[in-house]
């Protein structure tokens, strides 16, 4: 067998990760799509297929960060809560296919990865609850406390989702993919390259004009140059700002996507990715102007998250205009396909 981890989990929220769930509510039965699949560490690890032959519907094993207890589940109940922690529940019922399909796909990745290479933190088990660092997962009593009274009929409907995809995961070349996914894109998806350095063939930029209608698909985040000097100046890059505000900042070059992949701050050249985490914008997808009377600088910002892979909008209007789970996962991931979990155990 190849080699069966190319590239290591992606998923651990970025910046804008919120503990304990990484989307803001709406209201308190709709939350925003989320940001999942994040700053990767590109590695190279070989896997055999006896240890593919090891993976299990039946437990997984998850570390509550909170309480540092391993609790113990089946794989279906871990889908179910990462799917209810990750997605808009109220989405159709094909969208959330695809995004419990995206989880359980990143659950067999995370096996396979420990039983490699260990990480003592986790204690023994597969994942953490941590969103910070992995997919975000709601246990029941969270979901409870985040739904409120639609907790059940969300979680009836998840539940569905979840049991009639169980057995499915995405592949390319008859490997697990990093199913990285994101919020809403920029009007086109970003590639992992332009992103985390590394190419991969299957997250490569598309179209997703859907995001364009999203309500969140414009933000501004506004910075008097008091505050934007202080942001910058006491970061760990030890940027240096010149005199004159108007050349704080200059974008140099962005993506086909929108990406901005270079910006000069000052006396230094970062990526866009850089300058989204030290400012928390939402997205890498943004233009800057100075307003010289107001002695502020606005950053207008396209989509929300990296911008990798599955936009979970799109997701959920593909699955509005009738595309199934499977047509919405293989159109963000070009070239990947779904399978039974059967195909890739040996």
């Amino acid at each position: 067998m190849k080699d069966l981890l190319k590239i290591s989990g992606i998923f651990a929220f970025l910046v804008i990760a919120i503990p304990m769930i990484g989307f803001a509510a709406r209201d308190s039965a709709v939350p925003e799509p989320d940001e999942g699949a994040s700053e990767t560490e590109v590695t190279s690890t070989t896997e055999t297929a006896s240890a593919v032959s090891d993976i299990s519907l039946e437990e997984f094993s998850v570390l509550d960060y909170t309480t540092g207890q391993v609790m113990t589940m089946t794989m279906t109940e871990y889908v179910i809560g990462a799917v209810l922690g990750e997605m808009p529940a109220a989405y159709g019922e094909e969208a959330l296919k695809a995004q419990a399909v995206a989880a359980h796909t990143y659950a067999v990745r995370r096996i396979l990865c420990q039983e490699e290479t260990p990480d003592p933190e986790l204690m023994g088990a597969y994942i953490s609850n941590d969103s910070s660092k992995y997919q975000a997962y709601f246990s029941p009593e969270q979901a409870k406390a985040f739904y409120g009274s639609a907790y059940e009929e969300y979680e009836e409907k998840v539940s569905k989702a979840v049991n009639e995809v169980i057995d499915c995961v995405l592949v390319y070349d008859g490997e697990p993919i990093v199913a990285a996914f994101h919020s809403i894109s920029g009007g086109k998806t970003e590639s992992a390259e332009a992103i985390w350095g590394t190419a991969v063939d299957y997250l490569v930029p598309v179209e997703s004009e859907y995001d364009e209608e999203a309500p969140t698909f414009y933000s501004e985040s506004v910075f008097t140059s008091e505050e934007l000097s202080a942001r910058l100046t006491q970061s760990d890059y030890g940027i240096t700002l010149p005199e004159e505000k108007e050349g704080w900042l200059e974008i140099i070059e962005t993506t086909e996507s929108g990406t901005v992949s270079a910006v000069n701050v000052g006396d230094k050249t970062m990526t866009g990715m850089e300058l989204r985490t030290l400012l928390n914008l939402k997205s890498p997808v943004f233009e800057v102007s100075y307003d010289k009377e107001g002695d502020s600088f606005t950053f207008s910002v396209k989509g929300s998250g990296h911008g990798v892979g599955m936009s979970q909008y799109g997701a959920g209007k593909m699955a509005e205009n009738g595309s199934d789970y499977k047509e919405i996962l293989e159109y963000y991931y070009p070239g990947a396909e779904v399978v039974g979990i059967g195909d890739i155990i040996q």
